[in-house]
């Protein structure tokens, strides 16, 4: 981040901003102190007058805040969120590269804690039959693990073990028929990051992007279960050392058409 200090008027509204105190005022202009700047851009979103940018970023990427086409009326987005709903019936329509893309820009602008941007996404589509075999029959290892464990008891880790070993079953007579994983989605979006906290963030703003191009997605928890300590998922997605999977969002145009929103629990809140 940089401060041009022929247009700096030395307002102090940067300083006030930066919460780890990189920006000091030295003759009255803003000074940053590189070694302790964290890139979160703040100066450049509050200068009043346009001095603050960045020479490791696209600033052609800003935008000037405009009300009507930035502001979403809160009643809108609460409905919006109510109707949103997983999606497993798919068509075999493809999704197109530019609302792929639209929906990974979701996800970048998504906050990341310390402004790490360590996120990775990994789309799959060509090899989406591959990875759903992999899957299931890590699954599969996994089922037959559980129920030969006479120690554990847990009645829903072997609820869970016997679908995945019937999936597997289901898997080998026809794999596009019987795909419990993805559901025939065209799309397979994974994300990794190194905190876990990015990768959730920036998955939930996806899914609402998706949603918003008429898209339906769903969060494959499953595929998460499998890839825990499978080295071979992490090899076949090439996914790098310091990073793991934390998210797998199936994406494609929904082949159901849903007419209402659906009742929820009330909110557990505590009030200290």
């Amino acid at each position: 981040m940089k401060i041009d200090t022929e247009k700096c008027i030395g307002c102090g509204e940067c300083i006030k901003e930066c919460f780890i105190g990189a920006i000091k005022l030295n003759d009255d202009k803003a000074i940053i102190d590189k070694r302790r700047c964290i890139l979160c851009g703040h100066c450049i979103a509050v200068c009043p007058i346009n001095a603050a940018y960045s020479d490791e970023y696209d600033m052609n990427e800003v935008k000037e805040y405009s009300e009507k086409d930035f502001n979403i009326d809160s009643e809108t987005l609460l409905n919006f969120i109510k109707f949103r709903r997983s999606i497993r019936r798919f068509t075999d329509k493809e999704v197109e590269e530019e609302k792929l893309l639209k929906i990974i820009e979701a996800g970048r602008f998504t906050q990341t804690a310390g402004n790490q941007q360590d996120v990775l996404y990994i789309l799959v589509r060509k090899k989406i039959s591959t990875l759903r075999d992999m899957t299931i029959k890590s699954l599969k290892n996994l089922g037959d693990k559980i129920l030969s464990d006479s120690q554990n008891s847990n009645p829903i880790f072997k609820k869970y073990a016997k679908m995945w070993l019937k999936m597997y079953e289901d898997h080998k007579i026809d794999p596009v028929a019987n795909d419990r994983l993805f559901f025939n989605a065209p799309a397979v979006l994974i994300v990794a990051a190194g905190i876990q906290v990015n990768a959730d963030l920036a998955s939930s703003n996806m899914e609402l992007m998706a949603d918003s191009l008429g898209l339906g997605s769903m969060f494959s928890g499953f595929f998460i279960r499998a890839c825990t300590d499978n080295k071979e998922i992490y090899d076949f997605l090439k996914v790098p050392e310091g990073k793991m999977i934390y998210t797998c969002m199936t994406l494609g145009y929904p082949d159901v058409k849903y007419l209402r929103t659906v009742p929820r629990k009330k909110p557990n809140i505590l009030n200290m």
